[in-house]
């Protein structure tokens, strides 16, 4: 009997993520790495959850998610002004660098420095898929 997968299962998949323009934005095929997940345990918004359910070993499917769905609109909170005397001297400032910036509870949040210019530098703490139409599309490859 094969499993469908439902709001509890384990899934082993294959996954290429593509925004709109067929650009590739992220993929577990480059390195021939499948992805494995908990439904529910909260890696995948919901929305990408919800593609994924009734699905089963050997299903490819394709699934188009608003930006809303996928990893939502950019938040103007999210983006703030910082003084460049809190970078080091060796730190890029270009626009598009990724810098990980170190939370009180030591984790890590990258943010996209979007603009340097004087003294100060403007970081954009959004995902940096916020705003996006993503494609998503899936090659199941267990379910448990």
């Amino acid at each position: 009997m094969t499993l469908a997968i439902d709001k509890s299962s384990e899934v082993i998949m294959h996954f290429d993520l593509k925004l709109e323009d067929g650009s590739a934005a992220d993929s577990t095929r480059v390195n021939n790495k499948p992805a494995k997940l908990q439904m529910g345990d909260g890696s995948l918004t919901p929305s990408f959850e919800d593609c994924l359910l009734g699905l089963k070993q050997g299903d490819k499917q394709s699934f188009t998610l608003s930006p809303e769905d996928a990893f939502g609109l950019p938040n103007p909170d999210n983006i703030h002004y910082m003084d460049k005397s809190r970078f080091g001297a060796d730190t890029p400032l270009e626009p598009g660098t990724i810098i990980a910036f170190s939370q009180p509870d030591g984790s890590e949040v990258p943010g996209i420095v979007r603009e340097s210019a004087g003294d100060s530098v403007t970081v954009d703490f959004n995902h940096p898929l916020a705003g996006q139409t993503v494609i998503f599309d899936v090659e199941i490859l267990g379910v448990s």
